[in-house]
């Protein structure tokens, strides 16, 4: 049982090998940047796409294509590693995780079979990034909800394939430090947006699709926009900063092995709300019409911080207004460069 201390574990040295799965993602490829200007000068960064179409390359940093779902690539991987940041997941926004519901069950394989690695490989900590659709779906059928609470994932009723392979591998993460003594360390992210995250294509979230709906639109001069659902949703979002610096946290809180965590913002929006809120950086209204046969997930989802709060003496608390405004320049500039010939990184798909 977590202690209500907050004393930080030592940490690796600047010269620790340090893997990071799924490196080649939105928050893998942060986490790598994140750690090099921390001045780590070992990173393993380890991605099944192509190095090409890799969200962001970090120099000095060695960059493998290699499929973490195959047992022999998680035992190469984890060679000599002191730290294992497991991010790699077949994951999108809810039009992606609704619709290919085996592709996200699958990526089960990939904690199983790295999290054994890690393992035999002697590492010292592991951290699982999990994600708030664990929590059981009951709770979370009014856009008013309650902020979910970490003790909310049970009785389990998660989201049907990408919430319940979280749910599982978080087992995983448990029963290791319990059984076989590895630390581990397990956040529940919150909707993480952001620069150097997917904008386009359909695996991309909702703040980055409204950037790209209202810049869009913008540029066409079609002054309208397509919702998914009836705007009634509302959910909390991260900002990646926030995030990068919630992982270390946790992975180094002494108090915080093997306890699952919220990691995520209690700043609830709806949809409609955040759509007014890209206009408004964008600096255009636009007429508003309902797809209310796309995929909407739960009608509700916060954060309910308490327990990072007395854990970290900290939550993430980068107002959203504030993020959405440097996610917005972001992908206007991918925006343009695509508009102008050049390759972006929702080209990479």
């Amino acid at each position: 049982m977590a202690s209500k201390s907050s004393a930080k574990s030592a940490g690796p040295k600047k010269d620790d090998l340090i893997l990071v799965a799924g490196a080649g993602g939105f928050i893998g490829g942060n986490l790598v940047k994140y750690f090099t200007d921390k001045g780590f000068t070992r990173i393993r960064a380890v991605d099944k796409k192509p190095l090409p179409h890799w969200y962001q390359r970090t120099p000095g940093v060695e960059c493998i294509c290699a499929d973490l779902s195959e047992e022999a690539n998680c035992k190469k991987a984890a060679q000599d590693a002191v730290e294992v940041y497991n991010l790699a997941a077949d994951m999108g926004g809810m039009g992606f995780i609704e619709r290919f519901r085996i592709e996200c069950l699958r990526s089960i394989l990939v904690n199983t079979h790295l999290i054994e690695a890690a393992y035999r490989a002697g590492v010292n900590r592991y951290f699982f990034s999990s994600s708030a659709c664990a929590y059981n779906v009951t709770l979370q059928e009014d856009p008013n909800c309650r902020a979910l609470k970490e003790t909310d994932a049970y009785p389990a009723m998660a989201e049907r394939g990408y919430g319940w392979e979280k749910l599982v591998s978080e087992m995983f993460c448990q029963e290791y430090w319990a059984e076989r003594g590895m630390k581990t360390a397990i956040a529940r992210f919150h909707n993480v947006y952001g620069p150097w995250g997917t904008w386009d294509g359909g695996r991309e979230k909702a703040p980055a699709a409204m950037c790209r709906k209202v810049i869009e639109a913008k540029d066409s001069g079609k002054k309208e926009i397509i919702i998914w659902g009836d705007g009634t949703q509302t959910r909390s979002f991260m900002y990646i900063d926030d995030c990068l610096k919630g992982i270390d946290m946790i992975m180094h809180a002494a108090n915080l092995i093997a306890t699952p965590i919220n990691l995520g913002t209690s700043e609830l929006i709806s949809i409609n709300d955040l759509v007014s809120l890209t206009e408004k950086i964008g600096g255009i209204k636009l007429q508003r019409k309902y797809d209310l046969g796309a995929p909407r997930g739960v009608a509700g989802r916060n954060s309910d911080n308490t327990f990072i709060k007395k854990m970290l003496n900290w939550e993430p608390g980068i107002p959203l207004s504030q993020g959405m405004k440097a996610t917005y320049k972001w992908i206007e500039q991918q925006y343009q460069a695509r508009k102008a010939g050049g390759v972006t990184v929702k080209d990479h798909f």
